[in-house]
């Protein structure tokens, strides 16, 4: 599941929807105004989309009393009545067969709804449909391989869209691998004459590119063959308030590009780093054969590796905020993803590595096979994909919050039965051993005089809201 940058928290003091499995639901917030009381939420209607087979309702946008909601399946968008909240009702279901093979990403502003299709094979260039709120088609362009997401700036006059690029696979005969890019549209006078598109590329960072020596340390490129360009996939995009920079979260890469909007070019990429699930408040359950929901502390590195990327602006000062997901390349020809059990570890890094290869404690944890990998073939370090978080960073990249291993506290605390549970099977400790509550989607918006993350969760199909105020951007250490 993709959560959009989600217009419908402008509108949350009346409603707020959210996405998920085969439908969506609408749900009614508490605790308003400037009241200490933390928001609560309770379901007040529920829209299905009726198709199966498949996934749908993934992304929506939210404008004018109606949602706009993506569906892989049947390859189509949903224009749903929500004025009454309590009865969604289709309006309209629009086939987005003629522009391509699958939405990925929707977006409405102004008079405006974005929609972002993916092309057959993804590996070739997509596009871009703009549509009237009615589901009428105004314009349709070209963009990069795989548009994953899309937004709106903050005035409706530009489209920022993560053209993700995705290997179809490494080394096979009929193995594809697009660059990864930036498309920035302009709206300015669209119907009347064709929009405007222009490409942020990344083939200045290829090795003897004239900006290859500013990649920074860290950044993870290994993709067998590939150049940087290919390697770098964007993922999500953010356009700061001011609107003049985007950032995008370059998942696979654990890294983050921040782009110029006026001048379409790349002003710098950070390296996310990693966090040690070996700290106190930093702990994970790694294992879904130990009987139990047990969160501890163990000797591993989580890769941040964020897919969705949301900002909001504290006393003036810019700050991002990440879903921490995770994800590796795994692919045909390809896989950079293994289990702990199958690793030679260290054994000076890891004297106890017998024991922590056991099921039940880190041997079915999924980890980085290339990271950490010593020249003799073994492990002195364990990366595991996705932090288990939320993280607050200031726009150069330093970290200023985590929220730790407060979600899988909170879903174990609150709904035990559904702890780390696969979207599939709806079992309990399922992704225990593989990004756990995989949190994915992130979208901020204010609640009285307060503001708040709310973070999905890809597995459980739920949010969770934090506080992203003054007092989470502390600027602590």
């Amino acid at each position: 599941m993709r959560i959009t940058r989600n217009r419908a928290l402008t509108w949350i003091s009346a409603a707020a929807i959210v996405t998920g499995g085969a439908g969506a639901a609408a749900v009614a917030l508490a605790g308003q105004g400037g009241s200490p009381v933390p928001p609560s939420f309770a379901p007040i209607g529920t829209y299905a989309t009726g198709l199966t087979g498949g996934t749908s309702a993934e992304t929506s946008a939210l404008a004018g009393g109606r949602l706009y909601v993506t569906n892989s399946t049947g390859n189509s968008l949903d224009i749903v009545d929500v004025r009454d909240p309590s009865r969604p009702a289709l309006e309209r279901r629009i086939d987005l067969a003629p522009w391509g093979s699958g939405p990925n990403s929707v977006d409405v502003s102004g008079g405006l709804v974005a929609v972002a299709v993916e092309a057959s094979p993804p590996t070739a260039p997509g596009r871009v449909v703009f549509l009237r709120r009615d589901g009428s088609h105004v314009a349709d362009v070209a963009v990069g391989a795989l548009p994953d997401m899309l937004t709106f700036d903050d005035d409706g006059r530009q489209v920022i869209v993560a053209n993700e690029g995705e290997a179809s696979g490494y080394g096979t005969a009929d193995a594809v691998d697009p660059e990864g890019s930036v498309s920035i549209i302009s709206t300015k006078d669209i119907g009347r004459r064709a929009p405007s598109v222009r490409t942020v590329a990344f083939t200045a960072f290829n090795a003897g590119g004239a900006r290859h020596a500013e990649l920074p340390s860290g950044i993870r490129l290994n993709g067998p063959g590939a150049s940087v360009a290919q390697d770098l996939e964007p993922e999500y995009v953010t356009v700061t308030e001011k609107g003049r920079t985007a950032h995008v979260t370059l998942q696979e890469a654990n890294a983050v590009a921040e782009i110029d909007l006026r001048r379409a070019r790349v002003t710098r990429i950070f390296s996310l780093g990693t966090k040690d699930h070996s700290q106190p408040g930093m702990g994970l359950d790694p294992s879904d054969r130990d009987g139990a929901n047990l969160i501890g502390t163990w000797p591993v590195r989580g890769l941040y590796m964020p897919d969705a990327i949301a900002s909001f602006t504290v006393r003036g000062r810019d700050y991002l905020i990440t879903a921490n997901e995770g994800d590796g390349r795994d692919r045909p020809g390809f896989s950079d993803e293994g289990r702990v059990s199958s690793l030679t570890l260290d054994p000076t890094a890891f004297p106890d590595a017998a024991a922590l290869k056991a099921p039940a404690a880190l041997g079915r944890l999924t980890v980085s096979t290339t990271d950490g990998r010593a020249a003799d073939g073994e492990y002195e370090a364990l990366y595991a994909f996705g932090a288990r978080s939320a993280t607050i960073w200031r726009t150069d990249g330093r970290r200023v919050w985590d929220s730790g291993d407060r979600i899988e506290q909170k879903v174990a605390a609150d709904q035990p039965g559904a702890f780390n549970a696969n979207n599939d099977t709806n079992s309990r400790d399922d992704r225990s051993d593989n990004k756990g509550p995989e949190p994915e989607g992130v979208a901020v918006g204010r609640i009285g005089s307060r503001t708040y993350a709310f973070v999905g969760l890809h597995g459980l199909r739920r949010q969770r809201p934090l506080r992203a105020d003054a007092r989470a951007v502390g600027e602590q250490p």
